[in-house]
């Protein structure tokens, strides 16, 4: 049986991420452990958000701009929000399983609060 979020390639899947029934941001899911492990890294800016699925933590190491950070439980919950500077590593959050990464200043404008539970949109 496959996932929904299967891909026969290495292409990002693209898709939105939704808060009850709000379309909050445009999402770019990376599929290959290179790119997963790059993330947002490279760019200069990012326009939209990054779920990062089987991760427990980020760095900030390279990259051009500070980012926000919701880590979110199997369900897709938020349980932490941070922002996170230029050339910074955070700690692991054991009961994450995955993160949403967005430009510094996007949760503000989302009004993204612990407790939010978030739908992927393919």
């Amino acid at each position: 049986m496959f996932s929904r979020f299967a891909s026969t390639s290495d292409e990002p899947i693209q898709g939105w991420l939704v808060r009850e029934g709000q379309v909050l941001a445009s999402l770019e899911i990376p599929v290959s452990r290179r790119d997963r492990a790059r993330g947002l890294l490279g760019r200069d800016s990012f326009d939209g958000a990054m779920l990062i699925r089987r991760a427990r933590s980020v760095h900030t190491l390279g990259m051009t701009f500070n980012i926000d950070v919701a880590l979110l439980d199997e369900d897709n919950v938020v349980i932490k929000t941070l922002q996170v500077r230029r050339h910074r590593v955070t700690g692991p959050i054991w009961r994450a399983k995955s993160v949403v990464e967005a430009e510094a200043g996007c949760f503000n404008t989302w009004d993204l609060k612990i407790g939010d539970e978030l739908e992927i949109r393919e």
